[in-house]
């Protein structure tokens, strides 16, 4: 990547030459800007519908992470009627390992308002796109940006970031993030505001990072306020966050001796919905008594506990899962607590075909391993 050269002054404390901004930064996005599944080129018009995607795909998920769940998508469900007309299941079955699953249910429930009600067609205005499911104020700027050209910024964390260095704002998130969104607004151009905010965003991603940005590589160095007082890489600063609440239970993973794994489908509503898992007792405070734990186990059997524990963070706590595992013949019978409704057999071959959360294919990986 090359350095950009400006013939602009170093600014005062604070003071970006705004008008300059949006130029030198989109004169720096046509050479360097990242080369993604959905980005289009500059001047062509960009697909609602892949952009609504692949901005609900990467909420709380990094590109690398994306970009395959992105092209199976589109390759099962090329459309939004498409998607509208899949089963909830099949979508979960889908996003299956991509995390925060209630992204999945808006994404089906969107897309068939999209359908119903919209004629198929994303609304261009930020305020109807968000009313849709799944969709706030971020992801509604950023179809209405990329899609329609709408004059709007999206502000991801990474647009927090470039802007908190540029105009040198020392308050800490998340309370900075009115005046961030006031000096975003001061630097949105006219004209090309899809390519500006991705532009924002693909420079915050690879040079105005985290942590050792590359200032002199920055296109927007001369410009930037922070940069100018050497406080760069302590913004944006952060209020301290409170400890993750933990939480326990155990896990039971029952093998057949054919080899099929006991599954269960968890409920309607609540965290993981609809989705599979290994049967547990409810994840507690503190770790549930043996004797009581085993009340819950879905198998009589003879269970054996996994030396060590899984481990998984959530959005808003920590859950560690003791695993059993049990052996069992071909005509074990589930126990009341097992809920035999949402209980089936499924094939270890075929597990790649359930919707099973991340933290549900490590208490089978912890668990097989001993098996």
């Amino acid at each position: 990547m090359t350095a950009v050269a400006t013939k602009q002054l170093t600014p005062k404390a604070g003071k970006p030459v705004q008008p300059a901004v949006a130029a030198l930064l989109l004169d720096w996005y046509d050479s360097e800007r990242r080369d993604l599944p959905w980005r289009y080129a500059p001047g062509k018009k960009a697909d609602a519908y892949r952009v609504w995607l692949s901005e609900i795909m990467l909420q709380q998920t990094v590109v690398k992470t994306v970009i395959p769940y992105y092209a199976a998508f589109l390759k099962r469900w090329p459309t939004v009627n498409a998607l509208a007309a899949a089963s909830l299941d099949d979508v979960l079955v889908a996003w299956a390992g991509l995390g925060y699953y209630s992204r999945a249910r808006n994404l089906h429930k969107c897309a068939q308002l999209v359908v119903a009600e919209h004629r198929g067609k994303f609304p261009k205005d930020v305020e109807t796109l968000g009313t849709l499911p799944g969709v706030g104020p971020y992801t509604a700027a950023a179809i209405a940006a990329i899609a329609y050209g709408a004059k709007v910024t999206p502000v991801d964390g990474n647009v927090e970031r470039v802007v908190s260095r540029l105009f040198a704002i020392e308050t800490p998130l998340p309370a900075a993030r009115s005046a961030i969104k006031r000096q975003v607004a001061t630097l949105t151009p006219d004209a090309r505001t899809g390519d500006f905010a991705q532009a924002m965003m693909d420079l915050g991603a690879t040079v105005c990072t985290p942590k050792r940005p590359s200032c002199l590589m920055c296109p927007l160095h001369r410009q930037c306020a922070g940069y100018a007082q050497g406080i760069q890489d302590g913004l944006p600063r952060k209020a301290v966050k409170a400890a993750k609440p933990a939480r326990f239970g155990h896990a039971f993973l029952a093998l057949r001796e054919d080899g099929h794994i006991l599954l269960r489908q968890r409920p309607d509503r609540g965290l993981l919905a609809r989705m599979i898992e290994v049967p547990s007792t409810e994840w507690l405070d503190e770790l549930p008594a043996l004797q009581t734990a085993m009340r819950a186990a879905p198998l009589r059997g003879d269970w054996w506990q996994v030396p060590g524990a899984v481990s998984h963070v959530f959005t808003h706590f920590k859950l560690e899962l003791v695993v059993h595992v049990a052996l069992v013949p071909m005509d074990a019978a589930l126990t009341f607590w097992a809920d035999g409704a949402r209980c089936r057999w499924v094939s270890r071959r075929a597990l790649g075909g359930e919707a099973l959360p991340s933290v549900m294919r490590k208490i089978i990986a912890h668990a097989l391993k001993e098996m």
